[in-house]
């Protein structure tokens, strides 16, 4: 015998040992394989060798063009310029000393300062609305306005009679009647009579007052200026009477 063990020595001895219900216990129906020994389909897949993925060998080439991608990206710019800054006698020039030439450089000259900078501004011009001018207050009237406006007429103080007034204001005695008649029924021969609608004045009634120069009160002057008015306008006192007695006013 070369140390081989039947199989049905093995599964004998399996049957009747011992264990403790730990160990890995295996079902006693197997199914025959073609070339005579028990495999459960558990042993199978653990013998069976692993397969290889496809797309491990397409991710890593990806991989690998990327970094040299990243790398050539990167390092050659940067190589350009560091070839490029040299400059023609061989030296060597730093990236500094190239950027200094496009900076700013500030001259002061000699010991004067800054020049003074002067900002222009555009005028402009500020509306103020004018406050208004306050309406004067009027002062009121004192008793002694009020008593000469009350005194402006002149009222006749003196004497005399209608023959007298008549003759110093030159009317002639042929028309003394014609005056009587005119001069009784407008003012009844009172210097100082007044129409109080109207403001006549005086022995005629002259319309207005204002008109008869000197005084209207004064019967002279009054009489005289009636005199003018009955000659200039009717003609004569008599027309003057007629028409007064046509009409009741003159």
């Amino acid at each position: 015998m070369n140390g081989d063990v039947a199989p049905e020595a093995t599964a004998g001895r399996l049957s009747s040992t011992v264990t403790s219900g730990k160990e890995m216990t295996y079902p006693t129906s197997r199914q025959p394989v073609s070339d005579g020994t028990l495999a459960t389909r558990r042993s199978a897949r653990a013998v069976a060798p692993p397969r290889l993925s496809r797309r491990r060998p397409v991710m890593g080439v990806f991989a690998a063009l990327a970094v040299v991608g990243f790398a050539g990206a990167y390092i050659g710019p940067m190589g350009g310029a560091l070839s490029s800054a040299v400059a023609e006698d061989n030296a060597p020039v730093s990236l500094y000393a190239d950027s200094a030439g496009d900076a700013q450089a500030l001259d002061t000259a000699g010991d004067e300062g800054p020049a003074p900078v002067s900002f222009e501004r555009s005028g402009y011009s500020v509306y103020v609305t004018p406050k208004p001018t306050p309406t004067p207050t009027p002062e009121p009237e004192t008793a002694s306005s009020s008593s000469q406006a009350a005194a402006a007429p002149l009222y006749y103080t003196g004497g005399g009679s209608a023959a007298e007034w008549m003759a110093a204001a030159g009317i002639a005695e042929s028309d003394w009647g014609y005056v009587d008649y005119i001069v009784g029924r407008e003012s009844g021969w009172n210097p100082n009579a007044t129409n109080r609608s109207s403001g006549a004045c005086g022995l005629v009634q002259a319309l207005p007052c204002s008109k008869v120069p000197g005084n209207g009160y004064d019967p002279v002057d009054n009489l005289r200026w009636g005199n003018g008015y009955a000659v200039g306008r009717y003609g004569s006192w008599a027309a003057a009477y007629n028409f007064w007695t046509s009409n009741h006013w003159w």
